[in-house]
């Protein structure tokens, strides 16, 4: 993204893939419901160091519009069409008004389930 103000210093400014990735992981963990934004294959890395696995939170761009996929576990118990809806408006409104960049979709990929702890 390219921005320039003509009232203030000529200039670029870029805002890297990585950063739009963190806010829209911080925008999904904060949705009641959202356990973790993750693959669910991490816990293998530590086993297979040489793995390439995928990222948590993809951003893609075409034509400047941003398009996000994001995975997550859910809670045990959370009503899953639902929290998705809340997450995609969530992501899309955060990532919009911190960048000013248009995001066209959020996808959400459902990797699994965590079941509340037995203490």
């Amino acid at each position: 993204m390219d921005v320039t103000d003509s009232g203030r210093i000529d200039g670029v400014l870029r805002i890297s893939t990585g950063v739009i990735a963190k806010i829209a992981k911080c925008a999904a963990l904060e949705t009641d419901g959202v356990q973790a934004v993750s693959t669910g294959a991490e816990g293998v890395r530590g086993l297979f160091r040489r793995i390439d696995l995928q990222k948590p939170v993809l951003v893609q761009f075409t034509d400047g519009i941003a398009e996000i996929s994001v995975h997550i576990i859910v809670r045990y118990g959370s009503k899953i069409p639902s929290l998705g809806e809340k997450i995609q408006e969530n992501v899309k409104s955060s990532v919009q008004n911190m960048t000013g960049i248009t995001v066209s979709k959020v996808n959400i990929v459902v990797a699994g389930i965590a079941q509340e702890s037995a203490e």
